[in-house]
């Protein structure tokens, strides 16, 4: 095992005066793992829609393209909003994912297991800041931030209404009066306008579909 002396010697740490103790690289890689959690911990809902599944993980990082694309339409600070939405549902790694039912009837202290990740990291600082921040959203970054989390959710229901979820379209309603920007609903309207295969199945001429075995017209000449 490397050294700590050793590591700042390859990566040029110590010329840098970054100097990081066993402690805080212990506490590092333990926030690393809680990540990979994420992998492993469902989005709740889908036992009450009937259909469909993902991960906290999944469901994080297509918000995150989504704030992104929404920050730069809007012109906003995209970096923020990225953040924001790559680290909003971090906290359920150790709280799990409540449901608008579980809600109901239970609360999860999502700020301290938020704390308690970062906790010893040396990092966790500004995370912790623009959660709040989304959690507040009164900033043009929290609201895009917020409306990605929900498109999102509209894009998977979209696609269980097209595979024939005869429920996604009644939750694609209260989903889309959860939107706050603009932006954000006039990605919606073309969301529920697009069927989910039209990125692929659009791509190639209706013909390509028909040929024999996915062979090109060379092939079957």
């Amino acid at each position: 095992m490397l050294t700590n002396e050793q590591i700042r010697k390859q990566t040029g740490s110590e010329k840098r005066g970054f100097h990081i103790g066993a402690d805080q690289w212990k506490a590092l890689t333990n926030l690393l793992f809680e990540v990979g959690m994420l992998r492993h911990t469902p989005r709740t809902g889908y036992q009450f829609l009937g259909t469909g599944r993902e991960s906290v993980a999944e469901h994080s990082f297509r918000t995150t393209v989504v704030g992104f694309v929404l920050a730069r339409l809007a012109g906003a600070d995209w970096a923020k909003v990225v953040m924001m939405c790559l680290f909003h549902d971090l906290h359920e790694a150790r709280t799990g994912d409540f449901n608008y039912v579980n809600k109901l009837y239970n609360s999860s202290r999502d700020a301290q297991a938020l704390a308690d990740a970062w906790a010893g990291t040396g990092l966790g600082d500004e995370v912790i800041q623009v959660q709040a921040e989304m959690d507040a959203a009164v900033s043009q970054e929290a609201v895009l931030a917020q409306d990605a989390d929900q498109l999102d959710l509209i894009l998977s229901l979209k696609q269980e209404q097209d595979l024939g979820n005869p429920y996604a379209p009644k939750w694609i309603t209260h989903a889309l009066d959860r939107l706050r920007s603009d932006w954000g609903r006039h990605l919606a309207q073309t969301i529920i306008q697009t069927d989910h295969t039209d990125w692929w199945f659009q791509t190639a001429d209706s013909s390509w579909w028909s040929r024999k075995n996915g062979q090109s017209v060379r092939d079957e000449e």
